[in-house]
């Protein structure tokens, strides 16, 4: 029966496409003649069957229309269908006019061995029942098969052609049925209208909404919806235990066709998203255009987000440094397969490594040094403040002070707001990094700008990914205070500022994000437990393990004794800083690379401690060292 999962044959359906064959040429006949057809044709009917059917038959071969599951026909099939028939009928039509002109006369007259009227009429009947068949099986199946299983009530988000791809997509499966019983929009003029029967409605209606059907599902299908429309939506559907949904972006469909297995359950960093940003996109094309760039730390989260950015704006070469060689390989793939960007040089390489840096600016003479090299993880570098001395204060060093030997224009330092009033080691090392480049800006005519900001969803050791895996294996989530906040922005956004910044600045500046409202980390992980759909205290635990090494409860952007300037961008803001002197803080990062010869960890963190006097030790062995210097 149709509604079996067994598939029809290829034969059947394939005979059932001659038998429209044959149909369409007696019916294109009878509709020509008024169902009256002369003798001379009449006769002709027992060539032109077999010659027309033959031509078909070839075609169908070759177009191999007959193999695909009719149940699933697209658009695609129909357009296959459309250009096998139209050639063949193009065939059909020049043996034709050679008949025509060959033997095709009767008392000196020419005659078609088939009417050119004929041939239209049977090229469009023939298209149209070979698709309408294809379409009724395919509706009759449908139908049959929800028929006989429960539906599930859904809410669409999107009245626009993204919303009514998504609810055609989930009728189309065949394992749930899927019943749309309103779209929501926040565009006024869509709203108390109707779309396929489904009326749209305002999103102060989603209450009523879900009161009066046990609604299961909220898809979002639509761009740039209203970042407080879509939190108080997502809260609506974490109280009442509705799953939410995001269709994926349009080129991840198949064969532009939307499936309904492609729509999944949002994460946790779609809802922390914020609006779009505008970007000067003509100042950043003007600073990269035919330009070589480098990135170090091109394999890393931000890094990688960088390079990414950059290929759209057309440089001649992107420059890839980074020591994580398996990384900086998956990352060479998706520029070729993805994005199909060719002109990126792969280098593996360390920045405390001074003498292949110099070799690298030497051959290949960057314009652009985008700098997010480093190390960053708080509790590791609490352990190891060697190596963020060595890798992002002397690393950096080493960077900066070749990018002012080969002059190149720009040297942009990706920093943290962990440097503002450091309580660990990794902060404190960021802060003198961006003391010494913007010390070295006074002297040089490469200018030295600093990008500040917070924590970046999704990006390597960031607390959602540990979230998502200690789900994912039953809990219980462990948070290392009930009252820990930490600001938030997605990758592409602090990337994006980033390019923002680099292009617009002049060099001795820090940049300082807006990164939003700082958010509570227990309310976050409450948020994601939600999002699997488990209970908290039931399903999942939280416990907390209380603060680790160098953390602290908030994070603050700026320095008490410092003050911010507006720029062109409402989210870019200057920060207004004490100025060192070049030649003290140089003196300073001699003594580091002395001392660490040693690998005493105490002289080297005391000797951070006296540039960066506000670096007070939070949860750590090196709180002996402030209690020494009070």
């Amino acid at each position: 029966m149709i509604y079996k999962n067994t598939y029809s044959p290829r034969w059947l359906i394939f005979f059932i496409d001659i038998f429209i064959v044959i149909t369409s040429v007696l019916s294109a006949y009878l509709l020509r003649f008024n169902f009256n057809i002369e003798e001379d044709y009449l006769q002709s009917l027992k060539y032109v069957i077999p010659l027309v059917v033959g031509i078909r038959t070839i075609g169908f071969l070759f177009g191999k229309t007959y193999a695909g599951i009719i149940r699933y026909t697209s658009t695609k099939d129909a357009e296959r269908i459309f250009l096998v028939t139209l050639f063949g009928s193009l065939f059909i039509l020049s043996i034709d006019i050679i008949s025509y002109y060959t033997n095709g006369y009767n008392g000196g007259i020419h005659h078609f061995l088939i009417p050119l009227s004929i041939i239209i009429i049977d090229f469009l009947v023939t298209t149209f029942l070979l698709i309408t068949f294809r379409i009724i099986v395919k509706s009759l199946y449908f139908n049959l098969r929800l028929s006989k299983g429960e539906r599930k009530n859904i809410i669409i988000y999107g009245s626009g052609e993204l919303g009514l791809i998504t609810k055609r997509a989930l009728e189309r499966d065949t394992e749930i049925g899927y019943n749309t019983v309103a779209f929501l929009d926040d565009d006024k003029d869509s709203q108390k209208q109707r779309l396929e029967s489904v009326k749209i409605l305002s999103p102060d209606k989603f209450d009523e909404i879900i009161e009066r059907h046990n609604v299961s599902s909220l898809i979002f299908a639509k761009n740039n919806i209203p970042t407080e429309i879509k939190n108080s939506i997502t809260d609506q559907c974490l109280s009442n235990n509705i799953q939410i949904k995001n269709i994926p972006k349009l080129n991840s469909w198949i064969n532009g066709e939307l499936s309904s297995k492609q729509i999944r359950s949002v994460k946790i960093e779609d809802l922390l998203q914020r609006d779009t940003i505008k970007l000067s996109e003509e100042s950043i094309r003007n600073e990269i255009l035919s330009k070589t760039i480098m990135v170090t730390g091109a394999a890393g989260s931000i890094g990688s987000e960088i390079v990414k950015q950059l290929t759209k704006y057309n440089p001649s070469t992107i420059i890839l440094y980074d020591q994580a060689e398996s990384p900086l390989y998956d990352l060479e793939l998706i520029l070729i397969e993805e994005f199909h960007f060719l002109n990126a040089k792969i280098i593996i390489g360390d920045v405390r490594n001074k003498e292949r840096l110099d070799y690298i600016f030497n051959r290949y003479k960057p314009s652009i040094v985008y700098h997010a090299a480093a190390y960053k993880h708080v509790p590791m570098m609490e352990k190891n403040p060697i190596e963020a001395i060595t890798t992002n204060i002397l690393g950096t060093k080493n960077l900066s002070d070749i990018a002012n030997k080969y002059n190149v224009k720009k040297f942009v330092f990706v920093s943290t707001d962990k440097a503002v009033n450091p309580t660990n080691v990794m902060g404190a090392s960021k802060r003198i990094a961006e003391i010494y480049i913007q010390s070295l800006n006074q002297k040089s005519n490469t200018q030295y700008i600093t990008t500040r900001f917070g924590n970046v969803l999704g990006s390597n050791g960031s607390v959602i990914p540990r979230f998502r895996k200690q789900i994912e294996t039953g809990g219980p989530v462990t948070i290392t205070h009930p009252e820990i906040t930490r600001f938030f922005m997605t990758i592409p956004e602090a990337c994006q500022l980033v390019l923002e910044a680099g292009s617009t600045g002049n060099g001795g500046e820090i940049f300082v994000f807006d990164m939003g409202k700082s958010v509570k980390i227990v309310d976050l992980a409450k948020k994601m437990i939600k999002l699997y759909g488990y209970k908290l205290g039931i399903d999942i635990q939280i416990q907390y393990t209380g603060l680790r090494p160098g953390e602290k409860l908030y994070e603050e952007l700026l320095n008490v004794a410092e003050n911010t300037i507006p720029t062109h961008h409402t989210k870019i803001l200057k920060a207004k800083v004490r100025e060192y002197n070049f030649e003290e803080i140089e003196a300073y990062l001699n003594d580091f690379k002395a001392l660490s010869i040693d690998f005493d960890n105490y002289k080297l963190v005391g000797k951070m401690k006296e540039v960066v006097p506000e670096f007070i030790s939070k949860n750590s062995s090196y709180e002996v060292l402030d209690k020494k210097q009070v």
